[in-house]
């Protein structure tokens, strides 16, 4: 199969990427210091790679960490999506700012690459509807639900469950963000999170950086029953690459550090300080090492569960410091097409994988928010109302 040639016609539309909170940790966003246009630049992730990936697509997450909450964390979100749109200025004949499928289209008939914003951790909406609605009209369009810490309104996977899943705010939220058109996102959440929000959405929602729970064991990675869920509503997994959430030797040791971190009394949902935990423990403690095979086992496996029109591809890019041997950076996506063609995925399946799936799904979310635009008036719920407590 002619993959370079696939690429041209069916380029890559990735879920997940973290350049914007390198580009803020690294250089304040100062994108002089942060060349990306140049190329050669110390993240996974710079134009020229992007080009030689046969990328055609990126959200960029808009992630702030869970230790930013309240005010300071929607102005934190408010500077990601602002350095994404200058980005976007800024390598204007390389990137155009995308906010639909056509736009996206476009963007590849003017030989560019489409941006697109999501928000990574309903933390960023600080319980506030009307936050979530500012946040689409800027040109965010998909909003995770939570990070690594539960929300008040909705349990994460890696922490401890206090809702069992949803509460009536969570699934106010839900339906809001279905009637703005904003993706609803489940990778991150707990599992009760997942099927709570499956059941209450009118439109197809996406993982957009998740594996298969049934191949690697991991409380990030969606259950079998869930994938299956995620397919009759018309929503797509995009397979992530992230080592403990592919390999199970690497959750192993990510399960063994987070039990160390909690005896100390530091747990994982508490990013600033679990990070320099993990950071000393795997020192002393190196992970095992994950490879591209890995990858392809998920994307078989999910297309075996879900179907082939439910899957796609969310990297997880400069989110992680350790990427699978052969996925090292985001020029790699050629070498994971052309081991899935040689495990028999046709032309149409990958082409469905890299981009035709995702573009069916933002399709399907904007028809399903025009409807609803026509029948439903904006939520004026407030958290307080209905979960009986303040954000």
């Amino acid at each position: 199969m002619d993959v370079s040639a696939l690429l041209a016609a069916h380029p890559v539309i990735d879920g997940h990427n973290d350049l914007m909170w390198e580009a803020r940790a690294q250089v304040a966003y100062d994108f002089d210091r942060l060349d990306v246009g140049a190329g050669g630049t110390p993240t996974h992730t710079d134009l020229p790679r992007m080009r030689a990936g046969g990328m055609g697509a990126q959200f960029w997450s808009v992630y702030v960490p869970t230790r930013l909450a309240g005010d300071a964390a929607v102005t934190a979100t408010l500077e990601q999506v602002d350095a994404a749109r200058e980005l976007t200025r800024r390598y204007a004949d390389h990137l155009a700012w995308a906010t639909t499928a056509d736009e996206v289209e476009q963007a590849w008939a003017s030989d560019r690459i489409a941006s697109l914003a999501g928000a990574e951790g309903g933390h960023s909406i600080n319980g506030s509807l009307a936050t979530l609605r500012q946040l689409h009209r800027l040109g965010v369009r998909y909003l995770t639900l939570t990070h690594n810490a539960n929300t008040p309104w909705a349990d994460s996977a890696t922490d401890r469950p206090v809702a069992g899943g949803l509460t009536a705010f969570g699934r106010e939220v839900v339906r809001e963000m279905n009637r703005v058109g904003m993706m609803v996102d489940l990778s991150h959440v707990s599992a009760d999170t997942m099927r709570d929000a499956l059941a209450v959405s009118e439109a197809p929602v996406i993982f957009s950086h998740s594996s298969a729970r049934a191949v690697t064991d991991s409380p990030r990675n969606a259950p079998d029953d869930v994938l299956e869920a995620t397919a009759r509503g018309g929503g797509v997994c995009m397979v992530t690459f992230v080592p403990k959430f592919v390999n199970q030797a690497c959750a192993d040791a990510h399960r063994e550090m987070v039990a160390a971190g909690e005896a100390e009394g530091i747990p994982e949902a508490d990013g600033a300080r679990f990070g320099p935990f993990s950071d000393r423990w795997e020192a002393e403690h190196p992970p095992p090492t994950a490879t591209l095979d890995d990858v392809v086992a998920h994307c078989e496996h999910v297309r075996e569960v879900a179907g082939i029109d439910h899957v796609g591809l969310g990297g997880d890019y400069d989110g992680v410091q350790v990427l699978p041997t052969g996925l090292e950076d985001v020029s790699t996506y050629p070498a994971l097409l052309s081991a899935l063609a040689g495990r028999g995925w046709s032309a149409e399946d990958l082409a469905r994988l890299t981009c035709r799936n995702t573009l069916r799904v933002m399709r399907e979310v904007e028809d399903v928010a025009r409807e609803l635009q026509s029948t439903r008036a904006p939520s004026i719920a407030r958290i307080e109302d209905l979960d009986g407590a303040p954000a």
